[in-house]
């Protein structure tokens, strides 16, 4: 009895020190989280005070204060930086990597093509980390692929699609680091992927809204980037039907917001919540990039700034608007082939060129410069261009327009047939060719009739003094003569 009574009290005992340590566990868990939580908070407080550098722009629409780290808002058409904190600051990008990722799966490779799941792609990446549950073997259409990288956020499927375009993961990273630097990336390195968390993988909120620029620029990709659930069905080479959601708010209605065309979102724990979002309205086009938020702000700053954009500022059409060099300043230009070492009415500004201002402005605040320096893009898209006319508000670019003596951009910018391309022919050059050929002509033609004729020619005067000679020497030679 005495024992049972002992092993009673033990049991209590141990039960109870038990509850209190798991009590214990608890409290200093709940502590750590309302202290990580309160230390957060206070950082993103501290954050909102940052800087904002657009905001030094002289006669620039004041920009609002968000709790991101870094921010950016770029109009996608012209490359027009509207809104501009810490944009260069080099910060880690967690997933919005997979936007890079997916603009070099479309650039280099089909949508038919099979994507299969090697060992590596599925288990380099954590096991609690964001993925779509695909198994070695297993193989799925690249667009399905994209779907899975942009709706699910899957780490493995962003390694299969890297060792299919580029036969390794390494590989496909040297590609990514590369085409950064193509499309003007300054502050960029990749090292995976998908935007694990790594020391050397970052970029900053300009570079990624270049890279965006490029993604959003794809009719494919803007769809891809704006689905809000995907359904993936059973095939042959994956058994599983199942259905993904996309965690971006703005996307999946969650929070509504007019004229989305895609984004991405991203979070390690380093990085705190990074979000891409793309809006279009109004002739505008704005690339949202926010860097280091905490949930929900990346969303509710994404929309004030979104709503900065389209409120306070326009598109300019620059050859209906501008008329301060075009078309009256025939010497304005200068080309060694114009057509008299004159320009005139043959140089035509981009009938789609257009430059960004406030809604308060209008084109005579902003400033211009002629620039002869195109890049081997711009000869690319503007075959036909000679100059670039450089406009900036206040020293801030807002565009550029492009001085052509026919505009020839690429099919995808605008359609032009071959019939349509002007031929422009120099003058001087041709007047010169036809006044050689007629002095020469008159020459041969001399030549030739002396050759024919075989006789030689005389001046008028000459034949007179022939005849009057001729006649005296008849009369001489008539007085002469005895009959």
């Amino acid at each position: 009895m005495k024992q049972a009574h002992n092993n009673i009290r033990r049991n209590f005992i141990y039960r109870s020190v038990v509850t209190v340590l798991i009590f214990l566990i608890l409290s200093i868990s709940v502590c750590d989280t309302v202290f990580a939580a309160t230390d957060y908070e206070e950082a993103a407080q501290l954050r909102k005070e940052l800087p904002i550098q657009s905001n030094d722009i002289s006669g620039w629409p004041h920009g609002p204060e968000i709790t991101a780290q870094a921010a950016i808002v770029m109009e996608a058409n012209t490359g027009t930086i509207l809104y501009s904190k810490n944009i260069h600051e080099e910060l880690y990008p967690a997933s919005t990597t997979k936007i890079m990722t997916c603009l070099l799966a479309v650039e280099n490779a089909s949508l038919a093509d099979e994507i299969t799941f090697s060992n590596e792609a599925v288990f380099s990446v954590p096991q609690g980390g964001s993925n779509i549950g695909m198994d070695v073997g297993q193989s799925i259409s690249l667009e399905q692929a994209l779907y899975g990288i942009m709706v699910g956020s899957a780490n493995e499927v962003a390694n299969a699609v890297a060792e299919h375009v580029s036969g390794s993961i390494s590989g496909f990273v040297d590609l990514m680091n590369s085409r950064a630097k193509e499309l003007g990336c300054t502050n960029t390195h990749f090292s995976n992927t998908n935007g694990l968390q790594a020391d050397d993988h970052y970029t900053s909120a300009y570079d990624l809204a270049l890279i965006s620029r490029a993604f959003f620029a794809n009719e494919l990709l803007c769809k891809v980037g704006n689905t809000a659930r995907y359904h993936f069905e059973a095939t042959d080479n994956q058994p599983d039907d199942f259905y993904l959601n996309n965690k971006h708010k703005l996307i999946s209605g969650e929070m509504t917001y007019e004229g989305i065309v895609g984004g991405k979102t991203g979070y390690t724990d380093l990085a705190r919540e990074t979000l891409v979002t793309c809006a279009e309205k109004d002739g505008l086009k704005l690339i949202c990039v926010v860097f280091m938020e905490e949930s929900p702000s990346q969303f509710t700053d994404t929309i004030t700034l979104l709503n900065y954009g389209f409120n306070n500022f326009k598109t300019l059409n620059v050859s209906d608007s501008d008329t301060r060099y075009m078309p009256d300043d025939s010497l304005f230009f200068e080309s060694d082939n114009d057509v008299f070492g004159r320009s005139g009415t043959i140089l035509k500004l981009g009938k789609s060129d257009q430059i960004i201002i406030p809604k308060t402005a209008s084109i005579e605040d902003t400033d211009y410069e002629i620039q002869y320096n195109l890049t081997d893009e711009e000869k690319s898209m503007f075959p036909a261009a000679i100059a670039r006319v450089a406009y900036t508000f206040s020293g801030a670019p807002i565009g550029n327009a492009y001085v052509s003596y026919s505009m020839t951009p690429k099919a995808s910018l605008t359609e032009t047939s071959a019939a349509e391309k002007t031929v422009f022919v120099n003058v001087r050059i041709l007047l010169a060719i036809a006044a050689a050929i007629f002095i020469l002509s008159a020459i041969i033609g001399s030549i030739s009739t002396v050759a024919v004729s075989g006789k030689k020619i005389y001046s008028k005067s000459d034949k007179v003094r022939y005849n009057r000679r001729k006649r005296e020497y008849k009369k001489t030679k008539f007085k002469s003569k005895k009959f």
